[in-house]
C-alpha cells in the first residue's frame, strides 16, 4: 500500500503512473521522421565501413599478388585445383585406388627371356649346358 501511496504523491518509478492508469504519453510527431533519418545514419555508416575495408583488401591482394611474382608462387585456389587435377588424372579409369606400376620381372614373357639370357652370361659352362636343355 506505501507503493500505491507513494506513486499517488510523486514518487516513485515513472512507469508507476501508467500502471495505476495514469495518462499516457503521446508520441512524438518527429518520432517517426527522426528514426527514419537513424535508420539512414547507420546504412551510411555501414556502406562507408565496407567501403574501408574493401579498399584495405584490394591493397592487401595487391601486396600478396606482388610477392607470388617475386617468389615465383601460385594462389592456394589455383594450386589446390591443380593439385585435384592431377588426383582425378591418375585416377582416370580406376574404380578403386590408383593402378601402380608392374615391377621388372613380372608381366611380359619376353621380358623373362631377357633376365634368363643375362643370368646364363654369369654361369659357367656346364651349367649353362645343363639349363639349356
Amino acid at each position: 500500500m506505501n507503493f500505491v501511496m507513494k506513486a499517488a504523491m510523486g514518487g516513485g518509478p515513472p512507469d508507476v503512473g501508467k500502471m495505476l492508469g495514469g495518462e499516457e504519453k503521446e508520441e512524438d510527431p518527429d518520432a517517426a521522421k527522426k528514426e527514419e533519418e537513424r535508420q539512414e545514419a547507420l546504412r551510411q555508416q555501414e556502406e562507408e565501413r565496407k567501403a574501408k575495408y574493401a579498399k584495405m583488401e584490394a591493397e592487401r591482394e595487391s601486396m600478396r599478388q606482388g610477392i607470388r611474382d617475386k617468389y615465383g608462387l601460385k594462389k592456394r585456389e589455383e594450386a589446390e585445383a591443380e593439385a585435384a587435377a592431377a588426383a582425378e588424372e591418375t585416377a582416370a579409369g580406376s574404380l578403386t585406388r590408383p593402378k601402380k606400376a608392374v615391377p621388372a620381372g613380372c608381366g611380359d614373357e619376353e621380358e623373362e627371356e631377357s633376365i634368363m639370357d643375362t643370368v646364363m652370361k654369369y654361369l659357367p659352362g656346364p651349367l649353362q649346358d645343363m639349363l639349356k636343355k
